[in-house]
């Protein structure tokens, strides 16, 4: 009667990489959405069709496109439960690639300045519902052995659509033939990964985990043994004791309360979401959004030309593109808060390198400090991209528990639009009037944050997510811990030793008398 110590982890097989990719398409949504506009400022020929150029308050107006985006993300973002809780995973999914469609058809085709800020804001909202939807249903498909590395895919996918909207808007910067109308096509392209996403979503599992929170016992078995089935283990026993551990887990979940007010209210749950907002703030403060959306302007104050203004952001998400993947390998052999803060602390590095340089050298014609300026950048890339694109939305997911994870990740991912209607909102007139200094506003606080992340910050590798409700100190609430499962012929047949008799009765109590713990 072997014990599940002795019993390898899940292997990663290759039907579950198939649906993460495929559900990366939504994670590409997000990005080709989120850093267009990027290269639709960059566009002569958006500014002027505008007349953004001209106008005496076209600087704010760039402004308020940016912001209202980032507003729409926060409101957006926070309604998602509302989808995610009562109808399934995959129809938050669902609901915000219909409004990414929605938003980038009606963006493409705006006439007039108000239309277009006013569906920014939509597409902020389609964004950022998707940027979170992803990841809640990602975190509860993969096999513990590998999870962050899993989740990174929808890093590498979202970069991807970064990357491909780089490309896109320095190719339509050459058609000179569009007249005023260039700077269309690209915005229309957002509807072309929502659609696709749409096209077969229909065919990708539901989350196991809401699956039980709903009764539906036999489908979550039946997706969990195919999710994780490994040739090497032909009696499934890692994915019977898994499921076994999320069906006594989610008995006890589903009798917690799960309303936002506990999520502030009870101590664990707070920690939870502090963490939650603090990881998300702390990566923010890189000032990753501001070198990406503001990627022209700022080669455009380095002294380059309308060309390479928009060469540099695109080579720059490529390089992303690639550290991105090569992260997911690395990332689950090191502590997640360590991790994190590494990357923090590295890209905080390069930001103060990049202030001395623009400092000194930014209005002059000294053109190899100019090339180290563009340089900073790519390395700060090394940082963002191994450390921190990925591995935040693996350790948003893991801090929560079943019945709080699409609240908890969704506040985590609010917090970075929350966030950026500060950073973006304020950086135009920012890079205007005091140049440089305004780096400062991402090195003081980021560095504060990655050495309290270091230190204070729990560390979530390797468990269960049925488990990690451990580190908060709400052991009561663990149903069973996988090593003491034991498995037969591909079968649970209970917990080993003593604990077996003593655990499942209380367990058995406390569903049956349907304790709210709060």
């Amino acid at each position: 009667m072997p014990s599940i110590n002795n019993v390898k982890r899940a292997n990663i097989n290759a039907f579950n990489v198939f649906i993460l990719c495929f559900v990366g398409l939504g994670s590409m949504t997000y990005g080709y959405t989120a850093s267009i506009i990027g290269t639709t400022i960059g566009q002569p020929s958006f500014i002027e069709y505008f007349k953004l150029g001209t106008r005496s308050n076209g600087t704010d107006l760039i402004s308020t496109m940016n912001g209202l985006f980032q507003a729409g993300g926060v409101i957006g973002t926070l309604l998602l439960p509302l989808v995610a809780d009562k109808f399934g995973r995959k129809w938050g999914i669902a609901i915000s690639a219909i409004l990414a469609i929605i938003s980038g058809a009606l963006l493409a085709g705006s006439t007039h300045i108000a239309v277009f800020i006013v569906f920014r804001f939509v597409a902020g909202a389609s964004a950022f519902m998707i940027l979170a939807a992803v990841p809640i249903w990602m975190n509860e498909v993969v096999p513990v052995k590998m999870r962050a590395g899993l989740v990174d895919i929808h890093a590498v996918f979202l970069v991807l659509g970064y990357t491909v909207q780089g490309w896109v808007g320095f190719g339509f910067f050459f058609w000179k033939n569009g007249g005023q109308n260039t700077w269309r096509p690209p915005l229309a392209i957002q509807c072309a990964w929502p659609l696709l996403l749409l096209c077969g979503l229909y065919w990708i599992p539901e989350s196991p985990r809401w699956l039980i929170m709903k009764d539906r016992i036999d489908e979550a078995r039946t997706i969990l043994d195919r999710l994780h089935s490994d040739p090497s283990d032909p009696e499934n026993e890692y994915a019977r004791s898994e499921f076994y551990q999320i069906q006594r887990q989610i008995a006890i979940d589903r009798t917690l309360d799960s309303s936002w007010i506990t999520l502030f209210r009870r101590p664990s749950y707070r920690k939870r979401a502090l963490l939650a907002m603090g990881t998300t703030f702390f990566i923010q403060c890189s000032g990753v959004l501001v070198i990406n959306n503001y990627g022209p302007t700022l080669y455009k104050n380095l002294g380059f030309g309308p060309v390479k203004q928009l060469l540099y952001p695109a080579a720059w998400l490529t390089f992303a593109l690639g550290l991105n993947a090569m992260a997911i390998p690395l990332v689950d052999h090191f502590p997640r808060n360590k991790y994190i803060s590494f990357g923090i602390l590295g890209c905080m590095a390069t930001l103060i390198i990049e202030a001395a340089l623009i400092a000194n050298f930014g209005s002059s014609d000294n053109q190899s400090a100019l090339q180290a300026a563009v340089a900073m950048f790519f390395v700060f890339q090394i940082f963002y991209g191994f450390c921190l694109d990925g591995t935040q939305f693996a350790y948003l997911g893991e801090l929560f528990p079943t019945h709080l994870r699409a609240k908890g990740v969704s506040l985590g991912v609010a917090t970075i639009s929350f966030t950026n209607i500060i950073w973006l909102q304020a950086a135009p007139t920012a890079f205007l009037n005091i140049g440089w200094k305004f780096y400062l506003v991402f090195i003081i606080p980021g560095t504060i944050g990655g050495i309290i992340m270091w230190i204070y910050f729990p560390d979530t590798n390797g468990l269960p997510l049925e488990e990690v409700a451990a580190i908060f100190g709400d052991e009561d609430d663990i149903a069973v811990y996988q090593r003491e499962i034991e498995v037969r012929d591909g079968r649970v047949v209970g917990l080993s030793g003593q604990e077996k008799e003593e655990k499942v009765y209380a367990e058995d109590m406390h569903v049956g008398n349907g304790s709210n713990r709060v």
